[in-house]
């Protein structure tokens, strides 16, 4: 393993044991399903923005390249692709990176998965670096932010989310969301969660310029949606510096 390595293996086992279920909207994974339409409006917001893209183009990231860091089983992959991107995923479990590549055949799409850490990319770089729901399960989040980093191309653009440590997350996440088996027993740690401040500083100190934050809150009675409130779960994006 190389000096940079970040991965968890106890989280990797975790996550790779839901493999199987990871594209089951009512499984396990169920919660990554109802975020994923979320994300992907705070994604496409965010690279029309950025490279001044036609907001009703149906493949607007074609000819970028994308890098899915932590990509599980291909839910946001797989969106990306059909957004035109070519995409790259890479997720420490093999088994989710299993379930990744026979999904992605079945739906006639070409994904280049990977198992294990970044360093196994050689010096490829990418247009589009996102990691969604990750940083909170690394070893050490300012390595794995300036790898990340590493990876983005001149002009390119990162997008992060991940829970805050507030006492809303705690109990949204936490004492509900497992509590109540809407999320995995053992998916969390709330001292691993970040701040918006400390994410952004692990970027600022990894040469990445922030010039988005948004919040991903729970409405009632439309579900998941885009927030200025930054206290339960985020997005934050960066260019390179």
């Amino acid at each position: 393993m190389n000096a940079t390595a970040t991965i968890d293996p106890r989280e990797a086992a975790h996550f790779g044991a839901m493999a199987a279920d990871w594209w089951n909207p009512k499984g396990s994974s169920a919660m990554l399903h109802r975020l994923n339409p979320v994300r992907l409006a705070y994604l496409r917001e965010q690279v029309n923005r950025h490279w001044d893209l036609d907001s009703t183009a149906l493949r607007p990231l074609t000819g970028k390249r994308a890098l899915d860091v932590g990509c599980g089983a291909g839910l946001l992959s797989e969106p990306l692709a059909r957004l035109g991107a070519a995409v790259t995923g890479v997720d420490a479990a093999a088994e989710t990176i299993a379930a990744a590549r026979a999904h992605a055949a079945a739906q006639g799409l070409a994904i280049d998965y990977h198992a294990g850490e970044l360093d196994q990319l050689g010096d490829a770089t990418f247009d589009l670096v996102v990691s969604m729901e990750v940083v909170e399960h690394v070893t050490d989040p300012a390595a794995f932010v300036a790898g990340l980093a590493t990876r983005l191309a001149p002009g390119g653009l990162m997008i992060l989310s991940t829970p805050n440590r507030t006492a809303l997350s705690r109990l949204a996440l936490i004492t509900i969301g497992e509590g109540l088996g809407q999320i995995p027993r053992g998916t969390h740690d709330w001292s691993k969660f970040l701040t918006p401040d400390e994410l952004a500083a692990h970027a600022t100190a990894a040469g990445l310029t922030e010039i988005d934050r948004r919040g991903l809150s729970l409405a009632p009675t439309r579900g998941f949606v885009l927030s200025d409130d930054l206290s339960m779960d985020y997005f934050l994006t960066a260019i390179g510096g």
